[in-house]
């Protein structure tokens, strides 16, 4: 089950490609070619079509089929499913990704404090890692980062960061986030911790998973104009975050990323661990 992930960012790249449409049913693999919930029956049969005591249903919401999924079950549960998902049209998302925020929120202070919860994680491996550990979305490696502060903007605030590659992965970290403790500085070295590991590894395709509009906007928008600017917001002020973006600009340069915004804190598996990861992180002493 190392391409887990690849169903939840098929899920939110369809509904950024279109935009719009009505809910599908969605078809989860827990024993074929490969395990996870995909959105066509197409896709589904590729994963369980002559593969032995495959075990598969289809469900109308995401959240039962990743159940579905996660579950050990019994071999009896998907038996006799092959006949009723063949008659589906092809399924369609039914989640959009939250609307980008204006661009004057450039010039937003740090967010308030995010409490969130998390377990102990392994820490990023030095040594080379198996291609075939990764989840990919063609030939581009699935990643999620999440960034967290306790006491956000304030006195002995904990800020941690969380960088997520797969159940059991050995690049998966969790690690406190160095200098100045904030939210929005943890978002943004959580990828920039995901695009050193990826470099380390030889990969230059990545998709990097992240609830932080302000990182997806920042690199991706606005970046080109706080430098024509003098690294100053369209409204005259110095951009807070400069030193953490322009370590951020590194690290892309040279690499094909495609950044998919996420809903925080709605049940994505990816999220959530990175979630965890970016928690226990905070909780580990300042470097």
């Amino acid at each position: 089950m190392t391409r887990l992930l690849v169903a939840v960012h098929r899920v939110a790249l369809a509904a950024v490609r279109r935009g719009s449409g009505k809910p599908g049913m969605f078809y989860a693999v827990r024993r074929g070619r490969r395990a996870g919930v995909f959105l066509t029956w197409d896709e589904c049969r590729a994963q369980v079509d002559r593969f032995p005591a495959a075990r598969f249903r289809k469900f109308a919401t995401e959240k039962e089929a990743w159940a579905f999924v996660r579950s050990s079950g019994s071999p009896q549960d998907a038996q006799g499913r092959k006949e009723e998902c063949a008659q589906e049209p092809q399924a369609k998302a039914s989640k959009r990704p939250r609307e980008a925020p204006a661009a004057g929120e450039e010039e937003e202070e740090e967010e308030e404090p995010r409490m969130k919860q998390g377990k102990p994680a392994p820490g990023a491996a030095a040594a080379p890692v198996s291609k075939d550990s990764f989840s990919y979305v063609g030939e581009h490696v699935v990643v999620y980062t999440d960034g967290c502060c306790s006491r956000n903007g304030r006195r002995r605030a904990r800020a941690g960061i969380g960088v997520y590659w797969g159940p059991g992965h050995p690049l998966n970290v969790g690690v406190r986030l160095p200098g100045r403790q904030t939210n929005q500085r943890a978002e943004i070295h959580a990828a920039c911790r995901a695009l050193e590991q990826a470099r380390a590894q030889g990969i230059d395709k990545l998709v990097l998973h992240t609830d932080s509009m302000f990182t997806i906007n920042g690199i991706t928008s606005w970046l080109p104009g706080w430098k024509e600017n003098g690294w100053r917001t369209s409204a005259g002020k110095e951009v807070i975050n400069r030193e953490d973006f322009v370590e951020l600009d590194r690290l892309v340069q040279g690499m094909d990323i495609r950044w998919v915004h996420v809903p925080g804190h709605s049940g994505l598996v990816g999220n959530e661990e990175a979630d965890r990861l970016a928690r226990e992180g905070a909780k580990q002493p300042e470097v």
